[in-house]
């Protein structure tokens, strides 16, 4: 596993005094930690997560996995369902309401459980193709891990309150979402079961933006690279265009706003990033030193 060069400078100040104090709150007891890693798209949570993934691995010897919100996506039909039931809107992925939760809770308490030499499947979501992959197509994890990386743009989000709810914030809520109908129902998934599936992290990091630009920016970066990648897979995929991106956005724009306002409060950690992702500081809340 490779670290990015970029963000090595910051190895030993930053990351790996970071992933010897993550070692350090998980002592000897051996009860394994999850760890929530909330940012915005394009705002470097999987790099984060690798990385102190790896210190943890190499300097420390804890094994540690990856878990994205992103996998437990809901599949294409599984959403198009939900938005002919419920909305149109929720036939895009991303909001609260998308994701199998069950699913998420299923496989955390596995991998909590999973001992010597047990495997579990984790599931991928494939971005190109905007489905979750079959299960045969599962990525496979062998225990034990001692250190569970729960990452993704809403992990630990609560809900907002109900008079926030009544105002458009952008143009996709104010042409598609005149009755509130959507907002509320996913202001009530994420009230509901997501604070269950949020009740297992021990430990909660927020990557800040400096504003929603950042994210619109950093999230067309993200959708040029995929495009790269999968340029020479099969016809049915779904690469966005710029202006796609923007609008496909404009659906986690309401949350992301309201996560970046009310988190840092509440983070155990908070990593302020610049224009070229890098944590220009850092702010840790008392509570940090809380033990498990």
């Amino acid at each position: 596993m490779r670290i990015d060069e970029d963000l090595s400078p910051l190895l030993e100040s930053l990351y790996l005094p970071l992933a010897a104090w993550l070692r350090a709150r998980r002592g000897d007891h051996g009860r394994i930690q999850v760890v929530g890693v909330c940012g915005a798209q394009g705002s470097g949570k999987s790099t984060l997560c690798r990385l102190l993934g790896t210190v943890l691995e190499t300097a420390f010897g804890e094994p540690a996995v990856t878990l994205s919100i992103d996998d437990i996506y809901q599949t294409r039909e599984r959403r198009q369902e939900l938005a002919a039931k419920t909305h149109p809107l929720f036939a895009t992925r991303g909001v609260p309401g998308t994701h199998d939760v069950a699913l998420g809770l299923a496989i955390i308490g596995r991998l909590k459980s999973l001992g010597e030499d047990e495997v579990v499947r984790l599931p991928v979501f494939d971005k190109a193709m905007d489905t979750r992959l079959a299960p045969d197509r599962w990525r496979w994890q062998r225990g034990p891990v001692a250190t569970v990386f729960f990452e993704g743009w809403c992990v630990g989000a609560v809900p907002e309150k109900e008079a926030a709810l009544i105002d458009a914030i952008n143009i996709l809520e104010r042409e598609q979402d005149r009755d509130r109908v959507w907002r509320r129902a996913v202001n009530e998934h994420l009230r509901g079961d997501y604070q269950q599936l949020f009740a297992l992290i021990d430990v909660l990091i927020l990557l800040r933006v400096d504003g929603m630009h950042r994210v619109f920016e950093w999230r067309r970066l993200q959708e040029h690279k995929l495009a790269a990648e999968v340029s020479a897979r099969a016809a049915d995929t779904r690469i966005m265009t710029d202006e796609q991106v923007d609008r496909f956005i404009m659906h986690y724009e309401r949350l992301t706003r309201h996560i970046l306002s009310e988190m840092p409060d509440r983070a155990d950690i908070v990593f302020d990033l610049d224009e070229s992702h890098s944590a220009a500081r850092v702010h840790i809340n008392n509570r940090i030193c809380d033990p498990l």
